[in-house]
């Protein structure tokens, strides 16, 4: 194990920079992991376009990543079943397990939670993006050898996904549409397909993950840059019981509350600009729409690395393109040209 840390560092909007410094101690009660893969996010992109991700702002260097996973090379303590050379997921959400919220079992919305990569508390909590970081035994969980490290990092999109599809609950046999084809939207797609969701249409404004969708299986696509009159007809015919927004638009609130039927549910997951955001609120109560926010997950992280480890979801069927950690610029580049990728992933040096 080297002595010597190597880490994707944001010090501010497009300042991204490969930052080496000297290894720490491993604290008491915790692992130290050799990175092996991780998915560049919408909100790690959020947070290199514009230095913020909503209403996270980044105020000090930030470690980018949260969609990890890798080898245990240390142990200080005592950590469980752990042992040194396990592959593992890695859960980023810490949670405090003793605040309201957790002991209602929504871990998700910890009063005290810190969660990788975030810029949601300060100090920031370092992420995932580095040669090597240090993790809870809670946050690890086990995955075979023969599990990529690639597709045991994407447990957490898939996570993601299989919460929101939990709070429209539900949806088997229902009609669904999913308003975003980025990685989160064809994740939600297959997430709502497996729960038994009867037909899913997916929307975009971008000609190229609508491919992707298709490949997937989507019941219909639509292409918004040719005009919203398809997604009005379609919505017309197919009267959708739930909407997903994943998009993280304004536009895209505001059609996924248009577009679903009477009564129906809109479960928000993009996450939208910082600040004060227009709503149609009266199309919410005259068509008395259950509108749902989904914020990150809770137990779904282990029932995420179960499905995938099962190979009942191939998440690996997102993955567009790999770079190497040290090249995490031009990863981020190409992640950021929607024409040229789905889901970019970082892989060891």
């Amino acid at each position: 194990m080297s002595d010597t840390v190597l880490s994707a560092t944001l010090f501010g909007a497009e300042d991204l920079r490969m930052v080496e410094a000297p290894l720490g101690p491993l604290a008491p009660g915790m692992v130290r992991v050799r990175f092996g893969a991780g998915g560049i996010c919408g909100s790690d992109m959020h947070y290199f376009r514009h230095g913020r991700t909503g209403d996270f702002v980044v105020e000090t260097p930030l470690i980018l990543g949260h969609e990890i996973a890798g080898e245990i090379v240390d142990i200080a303590g005592p950590v469980g079943d752990l042992r040194i050379g396990d592959r593992v997921a890695v859960n980023p959400s810490r949670w405090c397990g003793h605040c309201a919220r957790c002991r209602e079992d929504r871990p998700n919305l910890c009063e005290n939670i810190y969660f990788m990569g975030s810029a949601s508390k300060k100090p920031h909590m370092q992420g995932g993006f580095a040669t090597y970081f240090d993790a809870t035994p809670a946050q690890c969980v086990k995955v075979p050898d023969d599990t990529p490290f690639a597709a045991a990092a994407l447990a957490e999109p898939l996570a993601v996904c299989l919460h929101a599809v939990r709070r429209a609950d539900p949806v088997e046999g229902r009609r669904g549409i999913v308003l975003g084809a980025g990685p989160i939207g064809l994740l939600t797609f297959l997430a709502a397909r497996l729960a038994g969701m009867s037909e899913i249409a997916i929307v975009d404004i971008a000609a190229a993950p609508l491919v992707f969708a298709q490949r997937l299986g989507a019941d219909h696509v639509i292409d918004l840059s040719r005009g919203e009159q398809g997604l009005r007809n379609l919505a017309a015919e197919r009267n959708f019981d739930i909407a997903f927004e994943v998009s993280g638009t304004a536009a895209g609130l505001a059609s996924a509350i248009s577009t679903v039927r009477r009564g129906g549910t809109v479960v928000q997951i993009g996450n939208l600009p910082g600040g004060q955001i227009p709503v149609p609120a009266n199309a919410v109560m005259a068509r008395e729409i259950d509108l749902k926010g989904s914020f990150r997950f809770g137990r779904e992280f282990d029932e995420a690395v179960r499905l995938i480890v099962e190979k009942k979801i191939d998440v690996m069927s997102l993955v567009t393109a790999e770079r190497p950690l040290s090249s995490a610029q031009e990863g981020f580049a190409l992640a950021l040209d929607r024409s040229r990728s789905v889901k970019v992933m970082l892989t060891a040096p």
